[in-house]
């Protein structure tokens, strides 16, 4: 029973989307029809680019940037800068789960090591807003962001008029927060040295790794099928580093294929796909941000495409969307699952300090985004 009520809380997103799915089968019995539910390019672009940014994390790329950095900070505030303004950038390319998971043990190591304990918390509260506003800048940076650039054929322009401004004002934000922190001299020589741990074919697994993201990018991009591709990637995989596999979040992209069948179902009940269009239609949003705060923001952004017509509004609502609430962005449990195991007893003052910050900038991003919009 434990074990079941443990799973519960570590997948809640998933276990919810599985009822969800079960629940709309019973009103529309399986057929042939529900194989045409899933977005199976948006998944297999998911699978691809989770088993690529795993390789780039097992061979250290990450934090070898980190420690590359961190030898040019001599002070508390260019320290600040330089970690939370690599989750902002990082985030673009390795999505803002990973970016948490690699920079904020790394934060809680370089804090201690440097006397800095006391700005642990501020620090990675920032690093989780810069993670999480920074992924909304380009198409891989989030889940979200891959499935409704894909799955609508989004052009590059429409996307990046959606998210850019925002992106650009919280970037400005972060640093004049940062500016504004305390500036004390930093005990450099403590910084720990990055451990120089010997890769096996360090040069041939970089390549295929980078080659194989190349490929990506340009499924993303819609100059290549995605098919070969994930063929490609899977076959390199094998060839490299086949570890990777057990690194994908196989939870994750179930629970998009659930969303995609209940979402599917639901559209299938005209009298509720009419109910739910009428409340969503004009308010993509609004609907987007507070749907986000409830359920987070990568199922509200699925749920919700079934039923808007505007779906860059929808794209910049569940984007803003992840700040707010602890569960606004599953990339947020992330920092505090990590901050509370390195802090026990600040759990309660993370939420509080998190819950500040988060508002604060979900409140000046989103009367941003209704003045231009």
């Amino acid at each position: 029973m434990d074990t079941i009520k443990n799973f519960f809380k570590r997948e809640t997103v998933f276990c919810s989307s599985i009822v969800l799915a079960v629940g709309s089968a019973f009103i529309i019995r399986p057929d042939r029809a529900y194989l045409a539910y899933p977005d199976y390019r948006t998944l297999a672009l998911l699978f691809c680019l989770m088993m690529i940014v795993a390789g780039f994390q097992d061979l250290g790329i990450f934090s070898s940037l980190g420690h590359i950095l961190l030898k040019r900070v001599a002070n508390t505030r260019s320290l600040s800068m330089a970690l939370v303004l690599l989750c902002f950038f990082c985030s673009m390319v390795i999505t803002n789960d990973v970016t948490l998971i690699t920079f904020v043990p790394f934060t809680i190591m370089v804090c201690r090591m440097t006397g800095q304990e006391k700005q642990a918390m501020k620090w990675i509260v920032l690093e989780t807003i810069a993670a999480n506003l920074g992924s909304m800048a380009t198409p891989i940076g989030n889940p979200q962001n891959l499935y409704l650039y894909s799955a609508f054929q989004m052009t590059l322009g429409q996307f990046l008029i959606a998210v850019v401004p925002y992106a650009l004002a919280a970037f400005l934000l972060l640093l004049l927060i940062l500016w504004i922190g305390k500036k004390e001299k930093l005990e450099t020589e403590k910084i720990p040295a990055k451990r120089k741990e010997r890769v096996p074919n360090f040069p041939v697994r970089l390549t295929a790794f980078l080659l194989m993201l190349i490929l990506c990018l340009l499924v993303v991009f819609r100059v290549l099928p995605y098919v070969p591709v994930l063929v490609c990637v899977i076959l390199i995989t094998l060839a490299v580093n086949r570890k990777m596999f057990r690194c994908v979040d196989y939870f994750l992209l179930m629970t998009f294929v659930c969303f995609f069948v209940f979402i599917g179902n639901v559209k299938r009940v005209p009298e509720v796909e009419s109910l739910l269009a009428r409340l969503v239609s004009g308010r993509e949003l609004l609907t987007g941000i507070l749907a986000s705060q409830v359920i987070s923001n990568v199922p509200a952004a699925i749920l919700l495409s079934g039923f808007v017509s505007v779906i860059p509004q929808l794209l910049t609502g569940v984007n803003l969307g992840g700040l707010g609430t602890l569960i606004a962005s599953l990339a947020s449990l992330i920092s505090f699952k990590l901050f509370s195991a390195g802090f026990p007893k600040q759990g309660g003052a993370f939420i509080k300090t998190f819950t500040l910050w988060n508002l604060v900038f979900l409140s000046v991003l989103t009367a941003l985004a209704f003045f231009l919009t």
